[in-house]
């Protein structure tokens, strides 16, 4: 198990209903790990629909996840 460091933004925060948090998973990757909260908490946006970055940086989705990491998923956001 690895335990991740995440923060939610726009949607999947009011999804998630929290800002941050630790999760403990098994997932491999960004994406294995973007569809075990999607599943868990009902996210309605796809993997193509929004951008990761591991501990600060851009990353793919297939991007190796390891304890420790700081993950956050950002969706598309709407300026007015």
């Amino acid at each position: 198990m690895k335990n991740i460091h995440l923060q939610y933004f726009a949607i999947l925060r009011e999804f998630r209903g929290q800002n941050e948090d630790s999760w403990e998973t098994t997932a491999a990757t960004a994406g294995d790990l973007y569809e075990e909260l999607k599943t868990e908490f009902k996210f309605p946006l796809t993997q193509k629909q929004i951008r990761v970055a591991i501990n600060g940086e851009f990353s793919a989705m297939d991007s190796l996840l390891k304890t420790g990491d700081e993950v956050v998923y950002i969706p598309p956001v709407a300026g007015g």
